[in-house]
């Protein structure tokens, strides 16, 4: 039996290890706060990466004219010019400074961070990372089911296709996370193949639209009357315009994801991790050539949708309904051209997740693991990939596969990351001294602000929803974060001059540390603490050295160990300590300790006082509480050889 087992154990081996096979490397490159999650073979040119992220971004055209329209009607050309104005005057100078400020793709929520310290910065991003999970993993199942619905669609396929849209978009789901099990290389390079062929095609039917706008007489002179008709006042348009604007704010829906996926873009070969100036500037052009694209494509789609298209085939049910430039494609350029436009917008809808999977590949593991709100196994590619696909199969059975049901969700999630974004680079410019600057990004945050409040008032749904995303993440965070307390949780242990030289003296005799709570630090703190000691644990009167740790902030969950050799008053020797957690600190110093001297130590405590539940309370979020079975429990868990872990006495 033993050996069928260790043979089905090693068979599942190969499984585990395809599975895990970029974790060790994310902890290895760069432990800590700063997570590098990229091989350097992941890495491609900008334009790719811009692909990448225009899956999304860019496949807003195929719903983007006909929500314009639904919105503002006849003004939907003007309403869209002031979507492309802050696009191009607010959005884009945002995030070209947010990547500026992180080029590692930690985005606004890093910046947002260092503004609050402890548990209200991790409370805050984690707020932030549910507003991120309810875009990305929303841009994943809406698009998805978006695909479905123009594959249904479409008057070639069979009608009964519509009973199975939730079928649908499940397969349409695990394709996209089959593509990632694959390889992040295999992503881009699919992403770069749709991208070119579905920009080629929308190229033409925007030429083939302003050519027939151009021979068709009286297009522009009917519109331009019935736009004088309706709203006589040109500054009664431009108001309408404003007001409507909340609601075509999807346009920028995957611009946002520009920053997230800018660890997979090429540097230059002088580049560090620390400045990583090409990569900055590669960001830039991605972001600056989509932003300009972009633009074009809404102006002009905006512009020949409004004027081919009659009113009433925009409404529910209507020809034209989320498939503007897909019924201008089958109008003036016959079915079979139609159909190849509809195959390209289904599979850029089915792979505009990709730039959502990829932002949040590279968001969660910078923030979860290193809180401890998450396991190790977060670290690597494709578990996550799993994971996130397994809850879009839940978010698509709970809402039925409807896009108008996640619309709401949607906008908020991507409005929120805006704005939070527009915030955050505010403040980095007031906190340069850039007034100029300030002021400008101050007004782009207001306008984004507005929006996003206004979006909320209209369809609240987007915001229960995003809340149940948030309530979600905290409680499987602190959950996680409990489960994982006894990790040693440290990255790394620095001894000064002075307490190596404590090591060396100690190395060929018992090592005796004393656990201290340090208070005023006066001679008579550490005479009565030696006394106290040698009297619980009838230690001989054989020098002994004290160990105080200070905790820096507690709700970070790794952290280095500086550990420091103090002679206080000329006689006390001190190991003073700076680390998150009290009793985590004492077993790391422990453990180095032992494989640095080669010998056991042995560690004394005192009973804290207090009711237990008090106690383990401040342990979890104060990181201190009850030290001496806390500290044991910790060594045990690192060090399952008794023969070699360190001696915790508590008296």
């Amino acid at each position: 039996m033993a050996t069928a087992t260790t043979g089905a154990q090693e068979a599942r081996q190969p499984v585990r290890d395809w599975l895990l096979q970029d974790q060790a490397h994310r902890v290895a490159a760069h432990p800590g706060p700063h997570v590098e999650p990229q091989h350097e073979e992941h890495r491609r040119p900008w334009w790719k990466v811009m692909c990448l992220t225009g899956v999304d971004y860019f496949s807003t055209l195929g719903y983007q004219p006909g929500i314009a329209a639904l919105a503002a009607g006849v003004i939907s050309p003007i309403a869209t010019l002031v979507l492309v104005a802050l696009t191009l005057l607010g959005a884009l100078p945002v995030y070209r400074r947010v990547a500026r400020e992180s080029p590692h793709g930690e985005g606004s929520i890093a910046m947002l961070e260092k503004l609050l310290p402890f548990w209200r910065g991790k409370l805050f991003v984690l707020v932030l990372l549910g507003f991120a999970a309810t875009d990305f993993l929303i841009t994943m199942t809406l698009s998805a089911a978006d695909a479905t619905a123009h594959l249904v669609e479409n008057p070639l396929l069979p009608e009964g296709l519509g009973d199975h849209r939730v079928v649908i978009t499940l397969v349409l789901l695990a394709l996209l996370g089959a593509v990632f099990l694959k390889g992040l290389g295999e992503a881009v390079g699919v992403a770069v193949a749709l991208v070119g062929v579905y920009l080629a095609l929308n190229l033409v039917v925007v030429l083939v639209g302003l050519y027939q706008v151009a021979t068709t007489s009286g297009l522009v002179t009917d519109w331009s009357q019935a736009l004088t008709t309706q709203h006589g006042n040109p500054f009664m348009v431009i108001a309408i315009a404003l007001i409507v604007f909340p609601r075509l704010a999807l346009g920028l829906s995957g611009f946002e994801t520009g920053v997230a996926v800018m660890p997979l873009v090429q540097g230059a070969p002088t580049d560090t991790e620390a400045h990583p100036a090409g990569r900055i500037a590669g960001t830039k052009k991605l972001l600056t050539t989509a932003a300009l694209i972009m633009s074009g494509f809404l102006l002009t789609s905006s512009l020949i949708t409004t004027l081919l298209i009659p009113q009433a085939a925009f409404q529910p049910g209507g020809e034209a309904n989320g498939r503007a430039l897909a019924y201008l494609a089958h109008e003036y350029l016959g079915p079979v051209f139609g159909t190849v436009y509809d195959v390209s917008t289904i599979a850029i809808l089915w792979f505009a997740g990709a730039s959502a999977m990829a932002g949040l590949l590279n968001i969660v593991p910078r923030y979860l693991p290193r809180y401890g709100m998450a396991p190790e196994w977060a670290r690597a590619v494709r578990p996550m990939v799993l994971v996130l696909t397994a809850i879009a199969f839940v978010v698509t059975w709970l809402f039925d596969a409807d896009v108008d049901a996640q619309g709401g969700a949607y906008a908020t999630g991507v409005l929120v990351l805006i704005t939070s974004a527009s915030v955050a680079v505010t403040l980095s410019a007031r906190a340069a001294g850039q007034r100029r600057a300030t002021v400008g990004f101050g007004v782009v945050a207001a306008v984004f602000i507005y929006t996003t409040v206004a979006n909320i008032v209209e369809r609240p749904d987007g915001l229960k929803i995003g809340l149940l995303f948030i309530a979600a993440i905290v409680a499987v965070s602190f959950v996680s974060r409990s489960r994982r307390s006894l990790e040693l949780r440290t990255t790394e242990v620095s001894f000064d001059p002075t307490a190596e030289v404590f090591l060396r003296d100690c190395r060929h005799r018992r090592i005796r540390l004393v656990a201290n709570e340090p208070d005023r630090r006066d001679p008579e703190e550490y005479r009565a603490k030696l006394e106290q000691i040698r009297r619980d644990h009838d230690i001989p009167d054989e020098e002994v050295v004290f160990v105080e740790v200070t905790v820096r902030d507690p709700s970070d969950f790794e952290s280095r160990l500086d550990v420091r050799g103090e002679i206080l008053h000329d006689r006390y020797r001190v190991l003073a300590v700076t680390g998150s957690s009290v009793p985590n600190a004492i077993a790391a110093l422990l453990l180095q300790v032992r494989d640095r001297s080669g010998t056991i130590p042995h560690v004394y405590f005192e009973w804290t006082e207090g009711n237990p539940l008090t106690q383990l309370l401040r342990f979890l979020l104060l990181g201190s509480g009850e030290v001496a079975p806390v500290t044991r429990e910790v060594l045990r868990e690192a060090e399952p050889d008794r023969a070699r872990r360190p001696h915790v006495h508590v008296g």
